[in-house]
């Protein structure tokens, strides 16, 4: 049986998300059978305020920014979710990136 897998989420400034990508890619992340970098992204708007004590990349303390970011969507082997994650953290611009990882489902063929 393979090893599990989980999908990674997260969310960068359009500008920022390829070197994301290629950082979460190297870690080993995104390889779907005879496939490698595989990934869905998708447009939209994300909203923050940094709050007393932050040091935002975009934006000032204490004032509702909205910046247009990617949603991304890809998976990985479960064994290298901690390498993957250390990865994204590394390469994301943003002092606090946004992700979540989730554990999927096994599926018997």
């Amino acid at each position: 049986m393979s090893q599990p897998l989980d999908v990674l989420v997260f969310y960068a400034p359009v500008d920022a998300v390829d070197a994301v990508l290629d950082a979460v890619f190297d870690a080993g992340a995104g390889a779907i059978g005879d496939y490698d970098r595989c990934a869905f992204r998708t447009t939209g708007t994300g909203q923050f305020r940094p709050l007393a004590g932050a040091d935002p990349t975009i934006g000032a303390v204490g004032e509702l920014e909205r910046v247009e970011e990617q949603r991304v969507e890809l998976v990985l082997p479960r064994g290298v979710r901690q390498e993957v994650v250390a990865a994204l953290r590394r390469a994301h611009p943003y002092e606090e990136p946004a992700f979540h990882v989730i554990e999927t489902a096994r599926i018997d063929n």
